[in-house]
């Protein structure tokens, strides 16, 4: 990558849209324009209205330039969602250059060579990732660049989704006048971020929490093992209260936004607010032990879903324990309800960035840093502000490969 290097980050959430622009100086990543809003058309994770999404990652890219005063052509997008698999692939190929040293060319192929593997036609290939080469049967090697061999091998998962599920996440980038520029796994963005060397080599489950759903990653021995959607999250908690309260979804949102606390125990019988019943203008008080009342058992039991779904994946007592994620992990008082119902060692992760000290960034920022760490040779993706917008989008496009084309090799290069 050159020394100065523009990235932006698209993480299309059920309750928020996130534009980040992350500027890479010298492989050191600055957060410089941060843009968000709410999510219109996503139920559960998934695309339901293609119109109203678009006008949210519009709103939300916007915001993002505004900030920076820059405009932004080209995004990496993440995907999530039960339609996400993995599965385990094998290549291997003969070294090709004439004195037996593995070059750029022969990892290339071997990667393409661990492509090749039977998938039903409503499914397609997102990407690649190598977890250890092998040189002549020498196991564990990360990079085999420079070495002498003469037969390089590659274990790899490959991560598989549903067709319309990707075109659908690409078709909504490219109706708001953008670039994908590729498509990166959630579960794998997040845990470059989220996750030190040694959590991933001991064994870690990841957990992000957000409105619609709750994503699972699981690794281990450096690699994502296993990965799971449980379709349950913070609006069930925003909805309980609605209930509980008699009160409409949108006031009930915004309560728990200001008031909610996760926990009986943490809550203060002396913060009161008033809330106006639904079909009526009576105005009634409650407490923040009354909300942590209603709160408590959903959060509690999303808990247990979480932990009923890692024991069903088969990885129940992994050494480190869970870290957690996602806007809903904000809430106070959540990690004592997390450490109680996991029965482990559980933190929340933040990223440690200016403007993005939020778990609800974690995905988003994570983008960014997984593609400065992993993609080479890329267009910066963003001009000045001096064009008109379509005349920029035009001028970049005649120098991009196809889009599926881009897509489908995006990690190929994972080294």
């Amino acid at each position: 990558m050159s020394n100065n290097d523009i990235i932006v980050s698209l993480d299309i959430g059920t309750s928020k849209v996130r534009a980040i622009i992350g500027e890479v100086v010298n492989g050191t990543i600055n957060i410089i324009g941060v843009g968000s809003a709410e999510s219109e058309g996503i139920r559960k994770g998934a695309i339901v209205d293609i119109d109203q999404t678009v006008n949210s990652i519009r709103s939300a890219v916007d915001h993002a330039e505004r900030m920076v005063g820059v405009q932004i052509s080209e995004v990496y997008v993440g995907i999530s969602g039960n339609h996400i698999a993995l599965q385990s692939s094998h290549g291997v190929v003969a070294v090709s250059n004439e004195d037996r040293e593995i070059g750029e060319e022969d990892i290339d192929r071997v990667i393409q060579a661990a492509r090749v593997i039977a998938l039903p036609p409503e499914r397609e290939i997102i990407g690649v990732v190598p977890k250890q080469y092998l040189v002549d049967g020498q196991e564990g090697i990360n990079d085999p660049r420079g070495m002498i061999g003469v037969r390089l091998e590659v274990e790899a998962t490959i991560i598989t989704g549903a067709k319309t599920g990707i075109h659908n996440l690409i078709r909504v980038v490219e109706k708001s006048e953008l670039k994908v520029a590729g498509v990166i796994l959630m579960s794998l963005a997040s845990g470059q971020l989220a996750l030190s060397k040694d959590e991933k080599a001991v064994g870690t489950v990841l957990v992000d929490i957000g409105a619609g759903a709750a994503t699972i990653a699981i690794f281990e021995l450096g690699n994502l093992l296993a990965t799971s959607t449980i379709q349950i999250g913070g609006e069930y908690i925003s909805n309980d209260i609605s209930i509980g309260l008699r009160t409409q979804l949108e006031i009930a949102e915004k309560i728990k936004l200001k008031y909610g606390c996760a926990s009986v125990d943490d809550s203060a019988p002396d913060q009161v607010f008033k809330v106006t019943r639904m079909g009526s203008n009576v105005e009634k008080e409650f407490s923040q032990v009354d909300l942590a009342n209603i709160i408590e058992p959903r959060v509690e039991e999303i808990f247990q879903m979480i932990r009923a779904e890692v024991h069903r994946l088969g990885y129940g007592d992994l050494a480190g324990g869970y870290v957690l994620t996602g806007g809903t992990v904000c809430m106070p008082g959540i990690l004592a309800i997390a450490q109680a119902e996991l029965a482990t060692s559980v933190r929340i992760a933040v990223p440690d960035f200016i403007g993005v000290r939020d778990p609800s960034y974690t995905s988003g920022v994570g983008i960014i840093q997984f593609v400065s760490k992993y993609m080479k040779n890329r267009n910066s993706g963003f001009t000045k502000k001096v064009a008109a917008k379509t005349t920029t989008k035009k001028s970049s496009d005649s120098n991009k490969p196809g889009l599926m084309e881009r897509v489908k090799n995006f990690f190929s290069e994972f080294i």
